[in-house]
């Protein structure tokens, strides 16, 4: 038998030549081999590593989403601890700004309404109307069913506060009112807390009278308030928007003062700024038309006591009225309502303009005219009494507005609207 066969025997095929094994070309050839195992395997661990990566994040996302509706869904076991029936001891609970029902669920479980957070939020979900549910003080029980606990929160009468609001251009005497009907305070306890200028916290500027430093807006009344406290909070609401609009602490007073009787004068706001240039034109023209006299119905209209109407030529004449800008030059003594942000804004930036007087030509768009001398003025006023004799009703149903138009021929030079 040959070595051929020999090794053919075996299964093993023999290299020919005795440099097959070690010579210059085995060699190469097992080098190249090695080389492109060493390819493949880095390949295989690439491959590897980029599909463990791929199964590491789907894992983690199965899992992140998983977590969530575990968070979501109460379990069976939080959902079975509820109390039955209406509740026993009252108690109070105030529901912040922006609360989910998970999050007012966690506050009435503190405070033993319900008898877990889990069993509310299954009710708050199942009542359509849940989401209605606004923020502020309620008066519950305590071991409440947390079906009963959503109703209570939905139910207007068991808020234990009142919503009192401040509309723009109120007087201290309106607020006065709505602070003894909303917040069942006396007039005495409103009438001490405005002249508790320390505890009211009423800068000097004001001079110790609250008129135009109680801000528009919407307060919650709290069961444990007291009317101070409410007037603190206006004042406060009042310093707040002074100092965002930029004005200076000197200027306080006479920024509202102007802004006060700018929306009284003109119910557009387009207008704004227009008529506060007419004040600030007025009081600064001492040698001219003037004599810097603003001539406005609404500031003697406000000593008189009144809000609406026309004062009358003795009304106008009555230099006993310190509000009469008709006998005494420049601004009133004070404000003569809570002006509005708009209007602030306006009166801290008025457009130029020469003009001196104004008038409301149309009763029912509130069109007004502007003018720079009495003979414009005279026929502006002309153009509003065209209108009022094709529209007799409306004017005869607003004369607080037709103020605005006296008769030139009979009225002396009026800057008021």
């Amino acid at each position: 038998m040959s070595q051929d066969d020999f090794f053919a025997e075996l299964g093993i095929q023999r290299q020919d030549g005795a440099d097959a094994d070690h010579g210059p070309r085995g060699r190469r050839a097992r080098r190249a081999e090695k080389k492109e195992r060493r390819r493949r395997r880095r390949r295989r661990r690439w491959l590897t590593s980029v599909v463990l990566v791929v199964v590491l994040i789907a894992v983690g996302v199965v899992a992140y989403r998983a977590l969530g509706v575990m968070r979501d869904t109460p379990s069976a076991t939080s959902a079975a601890q509820d109390y039955e029936g209406a509740g026993e001891e009252e108690v109070v609970i105030t529901v912040p700004e922006g609360a989910s029902g998970r999050d007012i669920g966690a506050l009435l479980e503190e405070a033993d309404v319900v008898a877990s957070a889990a069993a509310f939020v299954e009710a708050y979900k199942a009542n359509e109307k849940s989401g209605t549910i606004q923020p502020g003080t309620y008066t519950l029980k305590t071991h409440m069913s947390a079906a009963n606990a959503v109703a209570t929160l939905l139910d207007p009468a068991s808020k234990a506060e009142h919503s009192l609001t401040v509309a723009e251009g109120f007087t201290k005497n309106q607020v006065k009112e709505r602070l003894m009907s909303v917040g069942d305070f006396t007039a005495k306890e409103v009438d001490e807390a405005y002249a508790d200028t320390e505890a009211i916290g009423l800068p000097e500027q004001a001079g110790g009278d609250v008129e135009g430093w109680l801000a528009p807006s919407t307060y919650d009344i709290g069961e444990d308030d007291t009317a101070t406290d409410v007037v603190a909070q206006m004042v406060s609401t009042t310093v707040a928007n002074l100092r965002s609009a930029g004005v200076e602490e000197e200027d306080y007073q006479e920024v509202l003062t102007k802004a006060s009787i700018v929306e009284r004068e003109v119910s557009q706001a387009q207008y704004y700024g227009q008529v506060a240039r007419v004040i600030d034109n007025r009081i600064a023209d001492t040698e001219g038309e003037t004599q810097g006299m603003l001539q406005m119905d609404s500031t003697v209209l406000y000593g008189l006591g009144r809000v609406g109407g026309i004062p009358s030529p003795e009304d106008t004449a009555d230099a006993s009225n310190a509000y009469n800008t008709y006998q005494h030059p420049g601004l009133p003594p004070t404000p003569i309502g809570s002006p509005g942000q708009e209007v602030i804004a306006a009166v801290l930036d008025p457009p130029e303009g020469d003009w001196l007087y104004f008038v409301t030509v149309d009763l029912t768009t509130g069109e007004t005219l502007f003018a720079a001398t009495l003979e414009e003025q005279e026929a502006n006023t002309e153009k509003l009494n065209a209108y009022c004799r094709e529209n007799q009703e409306v004017c005869q149903g607003a004369t607080a507005t037709a103020t605005a138009a006296p008769d030139p021929a009979t009225a002396t030079p009026d800057g008021g609207s």
